[in-house]
């Protein structure tokens, strides 16, 4: 029974603290993501290299606050890229993705100084490979595309008013997306 009333009241203490912060994201700003991905969603497995880390760029513009009363939502493009390899005794394929997309982004402050947000990625993945080595046969290229999407987790931890620290989770251009964000 105690740590059934220790439980309730750090629960208590939580959302009374999670309640006082103040938005950090709202209608009207305008941030720019730049971001370095860790841990690709795209290629994985035995003989696959990455030849260039996932990068990433987006928008985002506030534009609705209030929402669940200090939350706001936020929407703006998105562009992604990678490259990879895939090589076996010096023969092998690299492949290239571009994903370009939108962004909208659900804002709520659950800690202070904290810009946590949660989102959806809506966009096409262009895709292109190509044959290298010397075991080649038809010297192969090929390019394909297709519709890509996106959950993601993240936050910003802003060190002045122009410039935070950018961390996202989620199932893009990789699982793990570091980075810097500028507010305009």
């Amino acid at each position: 029974m105690k740590k059934l009333i220790l439980t309730f009241v750090t629960f208590c203490f939580i959302l009374a603290q999670l309640g006082a912060q103040e938005p950090i994201f709202s209608k009207g700003d305008k941030v720019l993501n730049l971001g370095l991905g860790l841990g690709s969603t795209l290629y994985s497995g035995t003989y696959y290299k990455t030849t260039l880390p996932p990068i990433s760029g987006s928008l985002e513009f506030g534009v609705v606050d209030n929402v669940l009363e200090k939350g706001s939502i936020g929407v703006g493009p998105y562009v992604g890229f990678s490259s990879h390899k895939w090589e076996y005794s010096g023969w092998g394929y690299k492949y290239t993705n571009i994903i370009v997309g939108v962004r909208g982004s659900f804002h709520y402050p659950l800690l202070a100084k904290l810009d946590t947000y949660t989102g959806l990625l809506l966009g096409y993945d262009i895709v292109k490979a190509k044959e290298f080595g010397s075991i080649g046969i038809y010297d192969y290229s090929a390019s394909s595309s297709g519709v890509a999407w996106s959950w993601y987790v993240g936050g910003r931890d802003w060190f002045n008013e122009k410039i935070a620290g950018m961390l996202e989770l989620g199932y893009g251009i990789a699982y793990l997306n570091l980075g810097v964000a500028l507010k305009f």
